[in-house]
């Protein structure tokens, strides 16, 4: 079974905009940063912004830097082959460890051989040591 890893998100709330995202982007692009991973939630007035990058402290910093309100959240990492079955896999081994999914993206691009599944659950910890173990 892939690695599972324990990582810390950055979360950004904020006032939802136009070019949001845009600007968030651009910012990290500007330091060579790339984003591994991002969801986008907006409801009303509001956006939060979940963004997983090949250097966490250094966006985090430049984020704050540029005056984003930016929280870090634990949460794990896992690249599954991109084949169908393994999210069911993952979900269903929680699910017998009674571990419950908090939030959960995935993605992968049709025609690669991996994905990558970011979630958090009840115990992100012990959802780590059992994937380790599959």
């Amino acid at each position: 079974m892939p690695s599972a890893r324990c990582v810390r998100e950055l979360v950004i709330r904020t006032e939802n905009r136009v070019g949001l995202v845009g600007d968030i982007a651009r910012l990290l692009s500007d330091m060579g940063i790339n984003i591994l991973a991002v969801h986008v939630e907006a409801q009303g007035e509001e956006a939060a912004v979940h963004l997983i990058t090949d250097a966490q402290l250094y966006a985090r910093d430049a984020l704050r830097d540029a005056e984003f309100p930016v929280e870090e959240l634990e949460v794990v990492t896992i690249e599954l082959p991109n084949r169908p079955g393994f999210l069911r896999k993952i979900a269903e081994a929680l699910a017998r460890q009674n571990l419950d999914i908090h939030y959960l993206y995935a993605t992968a691009a049709e025609g690669t051989e991996r994905s990558l599944v970011v979630f958090s659950c009840s115990n992100n910890g012990k959802a780590v040591l059992m994937l380790r173990e599959r």
